[in-house]
């Protein structure tokens, strides 16, 4: 009897083999080869050209390899079949309004996948909370003066005893819900012609109004200028301010030393304009907006198994479907911020636009932000403190950071060659760099990316409630014109400027609805492979590291600075 022995997996051998299974196997994603010795045959290489499944229902499944199996691996192989974009998603058919960045096309969250809509849970709490607020502060009338007090007695007890303080007022361009829009001021500008005369009172005789604003002062304070530069505000104890930008006989310096209401009224006015800047730009452009650039870019550029896919996946979770309620209903013509905010919808338009024009890289990446401003060495700036070693810690990322280093390399050359995709996209912002061809570029371009979902958008998210929810410290609108005089203010011009509780209270809902999870902790695992989970590890610890350093010394403020403590700065924008 002979003995047949039937060879396979010869030279330019297709080989056939019949699996059987006893269900549907669905849409084919991969198919994993293992190669192990075969009795005392020597070790021999491979080369497999692809292999192609046939399932139940004759639906052909092609799995290119194209490549030498050295050894005895296991390998596993991606469906060969291409696609620019999900089919059933549009990607970037244009802008929302004229000089905006790109968006999704999208009229409702419906059109969105599952996989990119909230979360029913999510999706049940938002209406829940949403009832809510709505029941317990529409339900508001306008009234007397009084009933601020009674419809935001939820807000922050330290913001209610403190927000007519001078010192406060300029506290809050440091920590505040608006860190980022101070900058040092080395010269008075020509639309500001305060004098010293004017101010000799606050700083008294010891200094002038020139030796506080030149770069080498000895009170390391110098000047803040609001950008774009409306207001000037100190941080020393003076703080004059001037309401519009052509100096002029119907455009008056409000001191400190002026009448108790005109001071109020000219304070009340910066702080209307400075939440138009953090609400529009800082929050709506430079977050919202931008990532959304990201996030679309990503999605059409990367495949799910692309290393940068992976991670940055978690840092857009739920954004698409925020940013589009926002656009159907909170920046939409009629909608909630045309009806509570001054410069209603064109206003608002025209404000993104402007400020999408102006925005650099440079100020989307925190330590050449904060340098540029110079205020890189400002004491008690907490926002600078805390932002800066989270910043580090998602740049460094961990000890095993060589362990990146190849895959960056790849991402490098993908995003260079031959058109970097991202750029088209961000082609009208300055100081972008033309490519990406080191590995130091692309770290600091993806810490850039990463902290602008998380950190920079907690900071300017989360203190929203605390700061807002006392109408006077953050009115959303004045009913009157500024004042174009001084000497003749009282309370009742004071109210009659002032919002309505109804309108108030409508804007108090906006802020009230947050939500958060902590920077760093992913319920997704995106990465299974064993050196990217110990990066993730080691960050976590890190963060850990950071948050307690953060409590240690909140327990010696009077107002604690926690909005970039770590638990409290979620990964992705999705409120």
């Amino acid at each position: 009897m002979g003995i047949v022995v039937q060879v396979h997996f010869l030279v330019s051998q297709v080989e056939e083999f019949m699996v059987e299974t006893q269900m549907e196997l669905g849409n084919i994603l991969l198919v994993r080869l293992h190669k192990e010795p075969y009795g005392f045959f020597p070790p021999t290489n491979w080369n497999c050209s692809f292999i192609e499944v046939e399932s139940p229902e004759g639906q052909t499944h092609r799995f290119p390899c194209y490549q030498w199996i050295l050894g005895y691996p296991t390998f596993e192989l991606r469906e060969g079949t291409g696609e620019i974009f999900p089919p059933s998603m549009k990607l970037l058919e244009g802008n929302y309004q004229p000089g905006w960045p790109k968006c999704l096309d999208a009229d409702s969250v419906d059109q969105l996948h599952l996989s990119d809509q909230y979360s029913s849970i999510k999706s049940c709490s938002f209406r829940v909370l949403l009832k809510t607020c709505t029941r317990s502060f529409l339900s508001q009338k306008t009234g007397p003066a009084s009933d601020f007090s009674r419809t935001f007695s939820v807000s922050p007890e330290y913001v209610s005893k403190h927000w007519d303080e001078d010192a406060f007022f300029g506290y809050q361009y440091l920590n505040g819900a608006s860190p980022g829009i101070i900058q040092r001021c080395t010269e008075i500008p020509v639309k500001f012609p305060v004098t010293q005369e004017m101010v000799v009172e606050s700083l008294g005789l010891e200094t002038t109004l020139e030796k506080e604003v030149e770069p080498t002062s000895p009170s390391a304070s110098g000047g803040f200028m609001e950008s774009p530069p409306d207001i000037l505000s100190t941080l020393s104890p003076m703080k004059p301010c001037e309401l519009t930008q052509e100096p002029g006989p119907t455009s008056p310096i409000f001191l400190p030393t002026d009448s108790e209401w005109d001071w109020a009224l000219a304070k009340f006015w910066v702080r209307n304009s400075t939440l138009y800047i953090h609400e529009i730009l800082a929050h709506l452009l430079h977050t919202h907006l931008l990532v959304e650039v990201f996030l679309l870019a990503t999605l059409r550029q990367l495949p799910k198994c692309h290393p940068v896919h992976k991670l940055l996946i978690p840092h857009f979770r739920y954004t698409l479907h925020i940013n589009i309620l926002g656009r159907t209903h909170l920046l939409a013509p009629d909608g909630m911020l045309d009806k509570m905010i001054g410069t209603g919808f064109q206003g608002l338009s025209q404000l993104v636009a402007r400020g999408l024009s102006k925005l650099t890289y440079s100020m989307l990446c925190l330590p050449d932000d904060l340098r540029d401003r110079g205020v890189d060495s400002l004491p008690n700036y907490y926002y600078k403190e805390d932002g800066l070693k989270l910043w580090s810690a998602i740049e460094r990322c961990d000890p095993h950071r060589r362990q990146w280093e190849r895959m960056t390399i790849w991402q490098a050359r993908l995003f260079c060659n031959p058109i970097p995709p991202i750029y088209l996209f961000l082609k009208i912002l300055l100081g972008f760099p033309a490519h990406l061809g080191t590995v130091a570029e692309l770290t600091k371009y993806l810490t850039m990316i990463i902290f602008t979902c998380s950190v920079r958008h907690a900071s300017v998210n989360n203190s929203q409630f605390d700061f807002g929810a006392w109408m006077p410290n953050y009115p959303s609108t004045m009913r009157r014109p500024p004042p174009e005089s001084k000497g003749g203010m009282t309370f009742a011009d004071i109210l009659e400027t002032l919002p309505d509780v109804s309108t108030s209270c409508q804007m108090l809902l906006i802020l009230w609805l947050l939500s958060r999870e902590s920077l760093g902790y992913y319920p997704e695992e995106h990465f299974t492979e064993e050196g990217p989970k110990k990066v993730i590890d080691a960050f976590q610890k890190h963060l850990a590291k950071i948050s307690q350093e953060i409590e240690e010394r909140n327990r010696r403020l009077p107002l604690p600075y926690n909005y970039l403590n770590p638990p409290e700065v979620e990964n992705s924008i999705s409120i």
